[in-house]
């Protein structure tokens, strides 16, 4: 599966993921080829881009739970649209408390990791749907880290409101591949400009503003590689939001092309604790599957490997199965394998996505 630009899409492409229109109506399903028309439509939507599978690449397995997601993250962004445009016309939130609570609902009560869909964007609805990926990822990460049932509503409001201001901006800034310092200027007003909506609306709820407030500020000066000034402390919220506006941004599809592979995104973070709060980036990992069993990766020796067994300690030290040579590695034995390392997902899968389970059970055994 690979990430294609408008421009690129070529007539007999599969698709990878589905397409709906701006009503939530299903126009195309996996695996459809692309005909002119379909084309068409994708520029019509105007979509920055879309998933399409590679020629040797079979359709990937999708899980209820996979569908699932996918239904709610179509239904629920009308909802974050409605509660982001009452707070814009109207200077007040009016069931933003609600869909906080059907987002932690679904989301910020699961037991178990989940596989996070990336949705596919245009520049109309592009701060809608950032912003309720946000809002399920602060959900998730707020569980797994065991936060006040009153904190992690709190952080998921915050999340479903912390790019309003990017609405009154000019929405091809959003998508752009070269952005000026002049626009960047520009969406940087109107993020502040969005503080202050946030700030009229949630009048008598100060902490979502300061949550937000001190997440833009962490972030900016992460982008801008300057120091943390201070012994500023943050609310756990902004810690929170920091997490998964960042992992959003990066994994989801933009104009610039290739989106970061999620693997990549969480070792940056991980390597940046200063910016990203290590307790937040750990409940992250724990709520998405990353390196699950049948995933392929590249290793720092060269080899590229399939995981056989994911390692629940250290997710970059599962077990693998070499292609080149058919042999099993350990990774968790750091004592024969400290020097190999998993360098990131690899980007081409063609039919090894596809594995035999039987098979990779009978080899677990006989380890």
């Amino acid at each position: 599966m690979k990430f294609v630009k408008t421009e690129d899409l070529k007539i007999g492409m599969r698709l990878a993921k589905p397409i709906y229109n701006n009503k939530g109506v299903l126009l195309y399903d996996r695996n459809s080829k692309l005909t002119q028309q379909g084309i068409e439509s994708v520029r019509n939507f105007k979509l920055i881009g879309i998933y399409i599978l590679e020629p040797a690449e079979p359709l990937p397995p999708q899980s209820e739970e996979d569908i699932e997601f996918e239904k709610f993250q179509m239904v629920t962004v009308f909802s974050v649209e409605e509660e982001l445009h009452a707070i814009i016309e109207h200077g007040r939130n009016n069931r933003i408390y609600n869909l906080a609570d059907t987002i932690i609902r679904n989301y910020g009560r699961l037991d178990h990791k989940i596989n996070f869909l990336q949705n596919l964007r245009s520049k109309e609805d592009f701060v809608y749907k950032h912003s309720l990926n946000v809002a399920i990822l602060a959900a998730m990460i707020s569980h797994n880290m065991n936060l006040r049932k009153e904190e992690i509503t709190e952080t998921v409001v915050c999340a479903i409101v912390h790019d309003i201001g990017k609405l009154n901006a000019d929405p091809s800034l959003l998508v752009k591949d070269d952005i000026t310092e002049d626009e960047e200027q520009e969406l940087k007003r109107a993020e502040y400009a969005g503080i202050q909506l946030i700030s009229s609306a949630f009048g008598a709820q100060p902490n979502v503003k300061r949550v937000v407030t001190q997440a833009y500020t962490r972030l900016d000066a992460y982008h801008k590689g300057e120091p943390i000034e201070g012994n500023t402390k943050m609310v756990v919220g902004a810690k929170v939001l920091c997490v998964a506006e960042e992992y959003d941004r990066m994994t989801a599809i933009n104009s610039a092309g290739e989106p970061q592979s999620e693997l990549a995104e969480i070792k940056v973070m991980m390597e940046n604790p200063e910016y990203f709060d290590p307790d937040a980036v750990k409940a992250l990992v724990s709520s998405i599957n990353l390196l699950s069993e049948g995933t392929c990766v590249e290793l720092s020796t060269g080899e590229k490997a399939l995981v056989i067994s994911p390692n629940k300690d250290n997710i970059f030290r599962p077990m693998v199965l070499c292609f080149s040579t058919n042999t099993i590695i350990d990774l968790a034995m750091t004592a024969l394998y400290n020097d190999i390392e998993i360098v990131d997902i690899m980007k081409t899968f063609d039919n090894r996505y596809v594995m035999d389970e039987e098979a990779v059970r009978k080899a677990k055994e006989t380890t």
